[in-house]
């Protein structure tokens, strides 16, 4: 009998490892823009089909996303802060980064523009304006590649000065959103989580059209070598798939509302 129990034990404990990942599990983690914009739904169970490898999607800011990189908690990055990116892999923790798509940021405010933004294609001297202006503006405050660009467009513009209207949520894009219709303020955001909520909220795109709102995503592989127990060939096989002729494919055929949301890299 206790034979017989002993190896039970080891039967679960064999199986419940393999369950735990292997080759047949990858950990992504990536932005909460493509996760919100329904684009993972669309582009990974094609993969999924094809290799049996399962993708748990790990859906935080770009900051966050590099941080488990770092810590060894994830195989695979999609991000979108390109010199953040560049850092991580000099700094020996990510291999093999691939451009993979891109699409734009925009700010995006109520309709009646009480700040005058409206048409200006200059992002840093329209935040300058808001400030002036005193209006609300929710921003991410959560070490994400939005928040990244957004420090990115104050420091462009002399510096983010302090006002009152301005709010650090620390949250993803849809809160971001959300608080600034509520509030009938503005907001920095990615267009694609734009263009998915836009049946949820009254904001409209004010400011769009500067070179410094262009929002390239990139995918890296996580430094076997820093790390043990990570899934390098599942990684390394939807890598391949995010940057192959399908999966590039895929990418250019997701729409919403009749809108694109992203652009694949490879494709002018």
């Amino acid at each position: 009998m206790r034979m017989l129990i002993l190896g039970l034990l080891l039967i679960a404990i064999v199986f419940g490892v393999a369950g735990c990942g292997g080759e047949d599990r990858v950990r992504l983690a990536t932005t909460t823009s493509t996760d919100n914009s329904g684009l993972l739904d669309h582009l990974l169970p094609p993969f999924t089909e094809a290799t049996g490898i399962r993708v748990d999607v790990i859906a935080v800011g770009t900051g966050q996303a590099l941080k488990l990189g770092r810590q060894g908690d994830a195989d695979l990055l999609l991000v979108h802060a390109r010199k953040r990116e560049d850092a991580f892999v000099r700094d020996g923790y990510g291999i093999d980064r691939r451009s993979v798509m891109w699409n734009d940021f925009v700010i995006a405010g109520p309709a009646v523009d009480p700040a005058g933004v409206k048409g200006m294609t200059d992002a840093s001297a329209a935040l300058k304006k808001l400030a002036e202006h005193g209006s609300v503006f929710v921003s991410r405050g959560d070490d994400s590649g939005t928040h990244t660009r957004e420090r990115g467009l104050w420091e462009k513009g002399g510096g983010r000065p302090e006002w009152d209207g301005y709010r650090e949520i620390g949250q993803g894009m849809g809160p971001c959103l959300t608080m600034a219709d509520e509030a009938r303020g503005y907001v920095l955001t990615d267009r694609g989580t734009f263009i998915a909520f836009i049946e949820k909220i009254d904001l409209v795109v004010l400011v769009e059209g500067d070179e410094a709102l262009h929002n390239p995503y990139g995918a890296i592989l996580v430094n076997p070598e820093k790390h043990e127990g990570l899934n390098v060939e599942g990684a390394r096989r939807l890598l391949d798939y995010l940057t192959s002729e399908e999966g590039q494919a895929a990418i250019a055929a997701f729409r919403l509302r009749g809108h694109t949301l992203f652009h694949p890299a490879r494709v002018d």
